[in-house]
């Protein structure tokens, strides 16, 4: 007999729900988990060891880099027939396989687990992949938020929610701070190891143009680059050479900074009273925030679709992305207070829910799909940077330049844009 407190089994996607302590099921099956997250030997020993654990299936768990995961499983429903049961991957990659038609439709098994669980509505709309039908549970997240040493909360506006500010309001606090201490006290990611880029992609232009890609030289684009521009002179002079942002906010070189989340948890982890962890600001269309998303989904050619929803199920419930939490650092799809969590890892937790929850919160995601062609993408961002907000050229003129470079670069590679970006015609473009 195994005991299952806490939770609700699907047994059968929207079929029978049982409770309390059942015997080892007479459907017991084994079911072969593809992921491309969770990778490294020691985390996925942690899934087979632990997170798995108490599953009645036996489930094959095997790590794979996105390009032959999604070769794997094209091939396998082109056969018609496959072996993979559950493939987890960021919601981009699984988007892919949705575009080939080789993902299975999961409404019925969403609704079931949505009885027992409450999952985050802007994941749960990332796995309907823009269509009618949900193809993608949520699993898992992590995103980049801001931190501040508290030494610096005297110096917000007068007014001003730490949880709820605008980046007009970061401006006149990182204003503050340097008028009353004759330092530049914020700091960025800008440096070669840095991950500034994804500030751009993700947080700037949705929060301003409300796109990504497609707006990337528009005039709401101008005035972006023009605020970001003058807010760059209260910015710490060494952001050009920071790689990882905790270590000058543990040393007190920086006081306010933006990274992602892992890259901030050490500090927050090691200081947790010196410290306060919060959402990214908004602008004028919406609080943009880059979503690391990561998805299970059940190919056409799963050979036990039934087996296939008992593990997701498992890996949503409540209790499981607790101990996901935890043991690998992803936070949380669905709410959960099983687990009691390390300071700083809940301050991380309570920040990305903020975020995300945020009325005003506009997810971008992560631009995958690019292939050799990722890099290039991304330097045009920081070819941008560079030229509009630490040389000083013309907005409008690199602007042009820039979004011709990325237009040639789109038409190229021919792929569907990312949110919050919607795609127009045969694939992702510039306007």
């Amino acid at each position: 007999m195994k005991k299952f407190s806490n939770y609700v089994i699907a047994c059968a996607w929207a079929v029978s729900l049982l409770c309390g302590t059942v015997a080892k099921p007479t459907w017991a099956a084994e079911v072969n988990f593809v992921s491309t997250q969770l990778r490294p030997v020691d985390e996925a020993d942690k899934v087979r060891n632990v997170i798995l654990k108490g599953m009645s299936d036996t489930v094959k768990f095997t790590p794979e880099d996105d390009g032959p995961f999604l070769t794997r499983l094209l091939a396998e429903v082109a056969a018609g027939k496959g072996q993979v049961g559950v493939a987890g991957a960021l919601d981009s990659s699984l988007a892919t396989l949705n575009d080939k038609g080789a993902l299975s439709d999961l409404d019925a098994l969403y609704a079931s687990l949505a009885k027992t669980r409450s999952f985050n509505s802007a994941f749960t709309s990332v796995g309907t992949f823009g269509g009618e039908r949900q193809r993608m549970v949520p699993w898992m997240y992590s995103s980049y938020i801001m931190m501040a040493n508290k030494k610096a909360l005297p110096y917000l506006p007068k007014g001003a929610d730490i949880n709820a500010l605008t980046y007009d309001q970061l401006k006149q606090w990182a204003k503050a701070i340097k008028d009353a201490t004759g330092e530049a006290k914020l700091g960025f990611p800008a440096g070669p190891k840095g991950l500034m880029h994804r500030f751009f992609q993700g947080y700037l232009y949705p929060s301003y143009t409300g796109g990504m890609a497609r707006t990337f030289r528009s005039v709401d684009a101008q005035k972006m680059w023009a605020d970001f521009r003058d807010l760059w002179q209260y910015t710490n002079a060494r952001s050009t050479a920071y790689g990882f942002m905790e270590e000058p906010m543990a040393s007190g070189e920086v006081w306010i900074a933006f990274d992602h989340a892992a890259r901030l948890l050490p500090a927050l982890k090691e200081k947790p009273g010196d410290f306060v962890a919060f959402p990214a600001p908004a602008g004028p269309r919406g609080r943009g925030y880059m979503l690391v998303l990561a998805g299970l989904s059940i190919p056409k050619s799963a050979p036990d679709k039934e087996a296939a929803g008992r593990l997701i199920d498992h890996l949503t419930r409540s209790t499981t992305q607790a101990i996901t939490l935890a043991e690998t650092g992803f936070y949380p799809v669905v709410k959960t207070t099983e687990v009691k969590l390390g300071e700083g890892i809940a301050m991380v937790a309570n920040a990305l829910e903020q975020q995300s929850g945020a009325k005003d919160a506009r997810a971008a995601t992560v631009p995958v799909g690019l292939g050799a062609k990722g890099g290039e993408f991304n330097k045009i961002y920081l070819d941008a940077f560079q030229r509009i907000v630490l040389r000083r050229e013309d907005i409008a003129g690199v602007l042009k330049a820039q979004g011709e470079a990325m237009k040639a670069l789109l038409d190229e590679v021919k792929i569907p844009c990312w949110a919050p970006d919607k795609t127009q015609g045969t694939h992702c473009s510039v306007d």
